[in-house]
Formats: C-alpha cells, structure tokens, sequence
C-alpha cells in the first residue's frame, strides 16, 4: 500500500479569508518542499460538506489536521469517524495583532479539535504543532512525525524470523506472536535452526560463488581462516539469504550459540553480520525485541545499526563500551581498518568479525524494552562514538554520552532493562519519542 499523508485544513467562512488563504497556499508549499507522498483538497475546507467530500477521495496512513480558521469539534468528529491513523493537530500564528479584527483564531479551534479527539480515542495521543508554515520548527516537527509514522507504518508490514529460541537464561528477548502483532502490527513467524543448517550441508561450494566474491570484497582477513569454515560460513549465508529471500522476511533475530558450533562447527556471526551490511536486521542470541530494535534504528537514521551489551564503564572518560562477539555491520567498521575477520572469543572457531566500529559524532542509544508486567518502554540516550581501538575480541564501540555515564548505566541496571541495546548511527531522539508516542509507549530518557 502506499503511504499517504493527507493535509486537512478546516475552517469556518465568517473569518479573514485572505489571510486564510495565504496560510493555505504557504502551507502547501511548506509540505511539499519536505515530501511528495501528501494529498492536498483543491481549496480551503469550510464547509462540513467539503470536508466529507474530501474524506471520500484519501486513504491517509497520516492526517495533517490544520485549524485553517476556527472551526467547532464537528469537523475534527467528521475525520476521526473515518480514520484511525496518527494525526498532528497544527495550530496557525495568528498572522497580524493590530487590536482590529482576529483574523484567523486557529488556536481555540485546536481546542474544539483536541477535545474531540481524545473524547473519541480516550487516552491515545497525538502530535501537536504551533505556528506558520514559515517558521523552521513546524518544518521540522512534521518532518519528524511523519518519519516516525512511516517507520510505524513498516513495522506494520514487517516479516520478522526468528530463528531458533534464545538459550537459557535470555527469555528477555522472546516475543509472543499475538503480542508484537498487537503492539508494533509485526508478523512473527519461527524456524527451527536445524532447517537452516541442514539447507546449508546440502549446498556445495559451487552454489555459494555470488556470497564468497561479496565476502571477499568486504571482509578483510578472510582467507586466514581455515578453509573449511569459509565453506561452511558461504553455505549457511547462502541459505539464510535463500530463507529470507522465500519468505520475504526484512529481519531476523538468530539463535547462534551453542548450535552452530556444536551441530556445525561453524558460527554465524559474519552471516549476521553481512546481512546487516545488506540491510537485513539481524540481531544474535534470537533477541527477537532487540531485531525491532535494530530496525526501528535503521529506518529512522537510514544506516546499520549496532547490536550489543555494555561491557565497560569509565567515569572519568564519560563512556558506556558496547560490544559483541563478532556480529556488527561490516559497514560500521572503522576505516581505518576495514571489515576484519578474526575467531570467536570463547570458541576460538572463525569467521567472527573483529573490529572497533567507526566514530560519529551523533548517535543515539536504544532499546524497545518490556517492563515486569508485560507493557512496553523505550531506553534512549544521546550521545558520540569516538574513534577508539577495538576494545576486546569482537566488536565494539565506544559511547561518549550527552549525560552522566555512570548514572545512566546505575539507573538502567536498577530499573531492570534488559542487556542488549542498539547504538544508531544518529541522533533520532524525536523520532523515537513521536513513534512511542503513536504507539503509546513509554519514554525514558537517560
């Protein structure tokens, strides 16, 4: 389906219609400069009868709701009887004071409009702006919500894998299927991993030429790996893609210890690894609400993103290290010294990657987590990865945060998040709050 923004000014006749009407025009011109997907009603609606008119010619994913002049809550009523979609009430300046006449009063008619809408949805919000189309921040606040409704839109149309379950002791990271459905609108669907490894064992090397000429271009090191863990690395990324590709999956969440080195001998780290590269989120230890994570962050900074634990704290130096086995984007390693293939920390079997990931100067910390009674939450924090060494076997990035290090890392272990975060590659705070604000989710802000 595609996505529709419908632009929606009501308003009474009884006002400065020439005022309204510069408002109209410079509105559409605004809207237009930051997207082509809004549909615009040839004039101003002032009438409940053009309204309607309107309504029956849209399909909005998001409504624009513009109090053109005044208008009473019958209009706002008219919109949300027909749709139930994200709506951001915009308020207009008042063009001119002058003590003459009031020239448009869209400000009480957000009111009329306001009430309306939470009569009609209780206690679901909406986004909300104030003043002329001209002004930089009404730019840039749409601009952000309507990132943050398309980003909605696509978990709604989201096929996410998992694949395997997550090992003892990591029940943090499975989802329900009726619950993400309801939620975030996902569609979870489960593998187990023996299909996947058995897919693997019954490819040849000769059927993996298309992954092993990718590997090699990206992957540094590659070829000091044992030989026959190349194969078996080309084989299972080969059927992973195969899966992905069948099913129309656009994320996974991927079980990888201890199957992989027991029943394969082989880890799946780099696959993940290229998948991210490829734009197919992948997170490890079949986290499947850290692969929502991951994807919410790529959407909305339209990069890799980073998947691991915080592992290291320094006070004095004002960071949070985060790190993982060997699973990171290959696109987010430090330039300085590519892509490199190294071997498992623990199980010392390769290919893993093994590199620090590249600095930047805004970045944001994230995780889509679940309270103790099952209600959503979303951690973010700001803050800058620096251009630091590789920190231990794996992948790491070092995290200069905007607040406190030390009591971001005290406050999130003592309100019990759990140990897998996403470093995005920019800074989205204000997405990430208007998504948890369409989907009703809880902010927190360290």
């Amino acid at each position: 389906m595609k996505f529709q923004i419908a632009y929606i000014p009501i308003g009474v006749g009884t006002f400065d219609l020439q005022s309204a009407q510069d408002q109209f025009d410079k509105s559409i011109a605004m809207l237009k400069s930051i997207t082509n997907e809004c549909v615009f009603p040839e004039k101003m609606l002032l009438k409940i009868e053009d309204l309607t008119n309107f309504l029956d010619t849209i399909n909005p994913n998001l409504i624009i709701l513009q109090n053109i002049t005044f208008a009473n809550a019958a209009y706002a009523s008219e919109i949300l009887k027909k749709f139930s979609c994200p709506i951001i009430l915009w308020t207009l300046r008042e063009p001119v004071i002058d003590g003459q006449r009031l020239r448009l009063n869209s400000l009480t008619g957000a009111y009329s409009a306001a009430n309306a809408i939470k009569s009609f949805r209780k206690n679901s919000e909406f986004e909300y702006v104030f003043g002329a189309p001209d002004e930089t921040e009404v730019k840039s606040e749409i601009y952000t919500a309507i990132i943050a409704t398309k980003t909605m839109c696509e978990l709604r149309f989201l096929n996410l894998a998992s694949i395997g379950h997550t090992p003892q002791g990591f029940g943090f990271g499975r989802a329900l299927d009726s619950e993400i459905m309801s939620k975030f609108g996902i569609n979870l669907e489960s593998i187990e991993v023996r299909e996947l490894i058995e897919k693997a064992k019954n490819y040849d090397l000769c059927d993996c030429k298309s992954e092993h000429e990718q590997a090699k271009k990206i992957i540094v090191g590659l070829e000091k790996i044992p030989e026959k863990n190349i194969v078996d690395f080309l084989k299972l990324y080969k059927a992973y893609k195969t899966y992905i590709k069948e099913n129309n999956i656009g994320a996974i969440s991927s079980r990888c210890w201890p199957d992989f080195f027991t029943a394969f001998g082989t880890p799946v780290c780099s696959v993940l690894s290229l998948l991210n590269s490829d734009g197919i989120i992948a997170s490890c230890e079949a986290d499947v609400y850290g692969s929502v994570s991951m994807f919410i962050g790529q959407k909305l900074s339209c990069n890799s993103t980073f998947f691991g634990d915080p592992v290291s704290l320094d006070e004095n130096k004002n960071t949070i290290t985060y790190w993982h086995c060997g699973m990171a984007a290959c696109n987010l390693a430090n330039e300085k010294t590519g892509a490199q293939a190294g071997v498992h920390p623990n199980r010392k079997i390769g290919p893993v990657m093994d590199f620090a990931s590249k600095a930047c100067d805004d970045v944001t910390i994230f995780r889509v987590g679940r309270k103790p009674d099952g209600s959503f939450r979303f951690f973010i924090a700001e803050g800058k990865a620096l251009d630091a060494p590789k920190q231990f076997c794996g992948t790491s990035v070092v995290v200069k945060t905007e607040n406190n290090a030390k009591d971001i890392v005290y406050n999130s272990i003592k309100d019990g998040w759990e140990p897998h975060f996403v470093v995005i590659y920019k800074n989205v705070v204000r997405e990430l709050k208007k998504l948890a604000n369409m989907l009703d989710i809880q902010v927190c802000l360290y």
